[in-house]
């Protein structure tokens, strides 16, 4: 009843949290343009600039995560984000955004190095898998359905150009997520103080846990490659009509919102790692397909395209559930913390590699970056499935001392 009480509430706050930084997404860039007044190229510096400094955050919290409790540094992280939008609405200069755009980066990175740590804490002794794997998918869904709800009704805001009450509700929704996640009930053990053996060093030599970061670098790169290369692509690279883009977008959205729970379902006669190489393989057909579609016929072109994300959609649903389930599962239980706070560097590199890779291959043609993506995908492919008995016969031990 703890655990059932204790996913419930990270449930709400987690939905109540993505739901305002869907709401914010449309407007994250008109807002510094539209109301603090900064030329759209300074607004874009700025905010890759406090993505950068915040990079460090991942390894500052596996050092201090035997100290600390997850679930207290994930209440942190949102207070910390909720007190960086509050002070936005003050913020007119540069250096003034850099610095809460900062903070809330930092916050953004806390977030995420913990919040995985405390669903994996959830799982009970020898818990089953499907339990598991269950229980990430419901998260992801619950993350993808708040932010698409969020990234509509901003959609509005940009119409109708009310951007501060925006900067403010987003502020609030962290703030409310932070009193929810007070409300989960703590483990009464307090948190070991006591430094894991080996620390990084240890990290270090585990090059089956190296090569999985590396893999999933790739993965995360071809998941947030579609919101960089789609828009742009559909606009410029193809006579596909500019409308297209809001439906395609959207369409992808409820499928990853509902589907992620079946995905686990029908891939769990694979293990995770060979689960995750299916997904690779998807991206690879996705890649190729839009790669394809500068010689399709602008009169099943819309068509086409519709067909070629599904792809992209049924890799995403089994990746997503799937990449930090085994990453939970293959971190030593001693500092799974550490490691899961390290594996989010994945999702950071992705974030920042995605639009110099498309924009510098772009330049060579429009299909030039689907095709690289395609071979980079295979690459990851295949290294995912080098690692399938090494991080099987990882996930069975545990298992078999959990039990």
């Amino acid at each position: 009843m703890p655990e059932r009480r204790r996913l419930a509430a990270l449930a709400c706050a987690l939905a109540v949290d993505m739901f305002g930084s869907g709401l914010f997404l449309p407007v994250s860039l008109l807002y510094f343009t539209e109301v603090a007044d900064l030329p759209l190229s300074t607004a874009g510096l700025l905010l890759s600039a406090a993505a950068i400094a915040s990079l460090p955050v991942p390894m500052i919290v596996g050092h201090v995560a035997h100290r600390f409790r997850s679930l207290d540094r994930v209440v942190l992280a949102q207070v910390m984000q909720g007190a960086a939008f509050l002070l936005y609405g003050w913020q007119h200069t540069a250096a003034g955004v850099l610095a809460v755009a900062t903070l809330a980066s930092i916050g953004q990175r806390l977030f995420w190095s913990s919040f995985f740590a405390v669903l994996a804490g959830l799982a009970a002794p020898g818990e089953d898998r499907r339990t598991t794997d269950r229980r990430f998918a419901v998260a992801g869904m619950i993350q993808m359905a708040a932010t698409g709800v969020g990234t509509l009704l901003g959609g509005l805001v940009v119409v109708y150009g009310w951007y501060e009450p925006v900067i403010y509700l987003n502020a609030a929704s962290f703030l409310l997520s932070a009193v929810l996640l007070l409300l989960v009930p703590r483990d009464r053990r307090a948190p070991a103080v006591a430094v894991p053996a080996g620390g990084y060093r240890a990290m270090l030599r585990d090059r089956p846990y190296l090569l999985l970061i590396a893999v999933n670098t790739i993965f995360a790169l071809c998941s947030v490659f579609v919101g960089v290369a789609v828009p742009v692509y559909l606009v410029d690279g193809l006579p596909a009509p500019d409308w297209l883009v809001g439906p395609l977008l959207a369409a992808t959205t409820v499928l990853l919102a509902s589907g992620q729970a079946l995905a686990v379902r029908l891939v769990r006669p694979l293990s995770r790692s060979r689960g995750l190489a299916l997904s690779g393989g998807l991206w690879v057909i996705w890649a190729l397909i839009f790669a394809a579609a500068v010689r399709v016929p602008s009169g099943i072109l819309v068509a086409y395209l519709l067909a070629g994300m599904v792809f992209f959609a049924a890799a995403d649903l089994i990746h997503a559930p799937l990449s930090n389930a085994l990453s939970a599962a293959a971190a030593p239980p001693g500092q799974r913390d550490r490691y899961l706070a390290v594996y989010q560097y994945c999702f950071a590199f992705a974030g920042i590699l995605a639009p110099g890779f498309f924009t510098v291959l772009y330049a060579r043609g429009p299909a030039v970056p689907w095709l690289a993506l395609a071979a980079v995908a295979a690459a990851g492919t295949v290294g995912m499935h080098l690692l399938d008995r090494p991080l099987t016969a990882r996930e069975k031990s545990a298992a078999d001392v959990g039990g």
